[in-house]
């Protein structure tokens, strides 16, 4: 039986990460750092073939894309950006400390949620009707292999949801430029919505 291949390819890295700062829907453009790392990551030859690329709608999604998949035009999809962090974004731990909502959202309080911002169960439920249109659309078409370029938060969520071995989201961590191979089943999916995890990306497989 055919099988469907999704590669998950977290974004380069951008300054205000780097600073410890939550940044989820803010639009920030990579770091010249993080295009480097990039560059070199591409020229390395270790990012997937791939027909088609979803990616997130945000600078630092679409600015990856072209320089991994420089001859494809990638589609934005509003719905793979990242949590929306509201008025903490921009934000350091240290400098929400004193708030009492935010030391309860670190504690998985699910009953919080940033202020102006997007509850965890919103995020999931997102992201998931995203992903599962998606990987029904790449059935339906008969697309084999397929790219999505997104943010850590939503490529570790989605893989806790949906991935097998089955993990904690922590455990799916990833850096910058890398990412995860998924293989969809279509009997496994119809019955169970699972995903098999086989690879890391970038990877040395894609040399040969």
């Amino acid at each position: 039986m055919k099988s469907y291949v999704i590669h998950l390819i977290r974004h380069g890295a951008i300054d205000e990460t780097l600073k410890g700062k939550y940044i989820g829907v803010t639009d920030a453009p990579l770091s010249q750092n993080g295009i480097k790392a990039l560059k070199s990551l591409a020229a390395g030859g270790g990012y997937p073939p791939t027909k088609v690329v979803f990616t997130s709608p945000l600078k630092r999604c679409t600015e990856t894309c072209r320089i991994i998949y420089p001859d494809l035009s990638p589609l934005a999809i509003a719905d793979l950006r990242e949590y929306n962090f509201g008025d903490w974004e921009g934000k350091t731990a240290d400098e929400l400390g004193g708030d009492e909502a935010f030391q309860r959202w670190l504690a998985a309080d699910n009953s919080v949620c940033p202020p102006n911002g997007e509850s965890n169960a919103d995020f999931v439920r997102r992201i998931c009707k995203m992903f599962e249109s998606i990987t029904e659309g790449l059935m339906k078409t008969g697309t084999t292999q397929s790219a999505i370029v997104t943010h850590g938060g939503v490529i570790m969520t989605l893989l806790a949801v949906y991935g097998l071995p089955q993990a904690k989201p922590f455990e799916w961590t990833m850096d910058n430029g890398f990412g995860y191979s998924v293989r969809v089943t279509p009997m496994l999916w119809q019955r169970g919505k699972v995903v098999e995890v086989f690879d890391k990306i970038p990877t040395e497989n894609y040399n040969e």
